[in-house]
């Protein structure tokens, strides 16, 4: 038995069409990407030499049109070739009145990838309504300005005080604006809202439109959101800046925050005490101005040094690295503009080449930004100062604890003694 397979790709789309032969023995195999020059030549030896049948994996791949597939199963009907389809339930040839439909709206979803495939290459924003704080231009994402201060706030307000729960508080009690949790995460880490474009398959490409939310605020983001994350969600907004930070290194148990008053509630005292102690006697409370206090001296005198030993020349060499990657691609980028007028490189391949590139770029950009601030001592030098933390509302100091602190250990001695330890993030 003779049997011919016939394979259609379009790279644009990025798909590869899935025919499956283990099954069969292929006396010849003919395969198209975009245009069908092969199918031409397909039909031209069916008429020499017709084979018994025809394997195909959609009924699509024969043309981009209902009445295209009709004329060529019509050729191959007349020359006696058996056309089946590998994809299809009924692997016999079907009644093209019956498949019309079908075929029609396969077409149309295709021709849908197809178009959406053409915008990507060039980095249109993808279908659907634009994220709040832009509106769709012709080419791009535009700042609406009627919306975009409601998010620049929101970004402002989780970047001052730390807490997403707090800004999404704040949003509604200032503008009226109600969100859930869930959607003020997706607007902190959107790249969108950084000025980037990201399509599904998670390709992200950067610099498209204007941001809202500018680099340095965007690694801001992303060690506040890591932070939190290691910390009891409850603790992350907590009106007490030690909260979720202290844990009793005796007993291993995370310590809360306990409030005191007299019976005329003139006064109120303030004691963190181990929340499940495993000793006999148990842990006792401490007082937490003490405790603050000394997070307080201990950061000005353990912080600048904790900096000093991660500030090393391979920070700065890895930083130079990826950035002599990124100067690297953007040559070839450049170049690609005088491939094509040179006729080395056509429209399609160089669109695809360059959509390529600009995602290789985001990554490497991503990379940047995960590592250390250069600043940071700079900000070591001004938090180790006593004067800094003075004014400062418990708020703030939380924001600032957390920048820095992992986790504080309560080290006990006798007597009823005790001493800090610092972990630091770093």
């Amino acid at each position: 038995m003779k049997i011919f397979a016939y394979i259609y790709n379009d790279p644009a789309r990025k798909t590869v069409t899935d025919l499956e032969l283990d099954s069969f023995t292929i006396d010849k195999i003919y395969q198209d990407w975009r245009e069908r020059n092969q199918l031409s030549q397909l039909i031209k030896d069916c008429q020499k030499e017709p084979p018994d049948c025809l394997l195909i994996s959609h009924w699509q791949e024969l043309g981009d049109s209902a009445a295209e597939i009709e004329e060529i199963l019509d050729i191959f009907s007349a020359l006696g070739v058996m056309v089946i389809t590998t994809a299809q339930t009924d692997r016999k040839q079907p009644e093209l009145v019956k498949l019309v439909s079908l075929i029609q709206d396969g077409q149309r979803r295709q021709r849908l990838r197809q178009g959406h495939a053409r915008n990507r290459l060039k980095t249109l924003p993808p279908p659907g309504k634009a994220p709040y704080g832009y509106r769709r231009g012709k080419e791009r994402y535009i700042i609406d300005r009627s919306t975009a201060p409601l998010v620049k706030d929101f970004v402002a307000r989780f970047l001052l005080y730390g807490s997403l729960r707090g800004a999404v508080r704040y949003l509604e009690k200032k503008y009226g604006k109600k969100i859930s949790v869930s959607t003020g995460r997706r607007w902190l880490t959107s790249p969108v809202y950084r000025g980037n474009l990201l399509y599904k398959g998670g390709d992200v490409i950067a610099n498209t439109h204007m941001p809202i939310i500018d680099d340095e605020e965007a690694a801001q983001i992303d060690r506040l959101l890591k932070r939190n994350s290691k910390i009891p969600s409850r603790t992350a907004s907590a009106p007490r800046s030690l909260a979720g930070l202290v844990i009793c290194q005796q007993c291993q148990s995370g310590m809360t925050i306990t409030r005191v008053t007299t019976h005329n509630r003139k006064r109120e005292y303030l004691y963190l005490r181990p929340v499940n102690c495993s000793q006999s006697p148990k842990c006792s409370g401490i007082a937490y101005y003490e405790v603050l206090q000394e997070t307080v001296e201990r950061i000005c005198q353990d912080l600048p040094q904790a900096v000093a030993k991660i500030q090393n020349p391979n920070s700065e060499t890895i930083k130079d690295s990826l950035q002599a990657e990124i100067n690297k691609k953007k040559e070839i980028l450049a170049q690609l503009p005088i491939l094509k007028e040179q006729d080395i490189l056509d429209s399609e391949t160089a669109a695809l080449r360059s959509y390529k590139l600009r995602a290789e770029i985001s990554q490497i950009q991503t990379k940047i930004a995960q590592l250390p601030p250069t600043n940071l001592p700079g900000i070591a030098k001004t938090v180790s100062l006593p004067q800094f933390w003075l004014d400062l509302s418990e708020a703030e100091r939380r924001f600032y604890f957390r920048e820095f602190i992992r986790r504080i250990e309560i080290v006990r001695q006798e007597a009823k003694q005790w001493q800090l330890k610092l972990v630091f993030i770093f």
